[in-house]
């Protein structure tokens, strides 16, 4: 989405010993705030616009989803190796217990760097994240839906103007390539790290998140059944969860102004 009118810089941050460099875009004046964007990279969207009000928002972009440095993912071995990067960005950034918000796989990273390390994040935010699995509702895996049945997977409400803006593509032909082909690539480059199986283990180590957690899931959600919101609930202590109704997998685009109104009463 367009970063018009918002005042967004950008730092490279350079960890796992000199073998990757992060670019983090940064807006906003406050408290800080680190949010982990979802598989298919991110806009500054109405909720994060919404969060610079307040916050200092960091956005590191996924390694591979920087256009200036697609190979960087190659950098990046295994889960393992992508915990310990982000923990290095975070701290090399030097923000201390920061508000750590992440939307599906980021999501799914944001609850993995709160177990590995309790004392990073002062509050932790998660919408509808991956990292859990159920044999009777599997996670759909996305990278094999054709482009033009993903959207209604996605969402709940196709119609809205900000979905619809969300999936318009450019009408000149060679931006559109652009756009097509850097989504897949960042479909990629996460996908590297999720399938065939979303799960590394997180079940085992939520009980170490010792920050208080809100965790929002989308009632329509088609990707990642809702029911996993309950999985997550009874083994994070100090959770506080929210389901939001007419709602589906990207909450923050669904439901932005309801998304908003959950999120600031959390943090207040």
């Amino acid at each position: 989405m367009s970063t018009s009118l918002l005042s967004v810089r950008r730092e490279a941050v350079t960890v796992l010993g000199g073998r990757l460099t992060v670019e983090v875009q940064i807006a906003g004046a406050g408290a800080p705030l680190v949010y982990l964007h979802q598989a298919g990279g991110f806009g500054w969207d109405p909720l994060l616009r919404h969060l610079t009000e307040r916050y200092t928002v960091h956005v590191p972009e996924f390694p591979g989803t920087s256009p200036d440095d697609p190979p960087a993912i190659r950098q990046v071995v295994d889960w393992s190796d992508l915990v310990l990067a982000y923990q290095e960005v975070i701290g090399q950034l030097g923000l201390q217990r920061p508000v750590l918000v992440g939307a599906s796989f980021g999501g799914m990273l944001a609850a993995d760097l709160a177990a590995h390390f309790p004392e990073l994040p002062g509050r932790v935010v998660l919408l509808a994240p991956l990292g859990l699995w159920l044999d009777e509702a599997p996670v759909v895996n996305w990278n094999a839906v054709a482009p033009d049945k993903l959207p209604a997977l996605l969402f709940h409400n196709l119609s809205s103007d900000l979905v619809q803006a969300v999936l318009q593509l450019p009408t000149d032909p060679e931006q559109m390539r652009a756009r097509m082909v850097a989504r897949i690539w960042a479909y990629g480059c996460s996908g590297k790290f999720v399938w065939p199986f979303p799960e590394h283990g997180l079940r085992r180590r939520l009980h170490r998140i010792t920050a208080p957690v809100l965790l929002m899931w989308g009632r329509q959600d088609r990707i990642i059944d809702v029911q996993y919101a309950k999985e997550f609930t009874a083994v994070v202590g100090d959770c506080t969860t929210a389901v939001l109704e007419e709602c589906g997998h990207l909450i923050q685009l669904d439901q932005p102004q309801l998304t908003m109104a959950t999120l600031d009463n959390f943090l207040a």
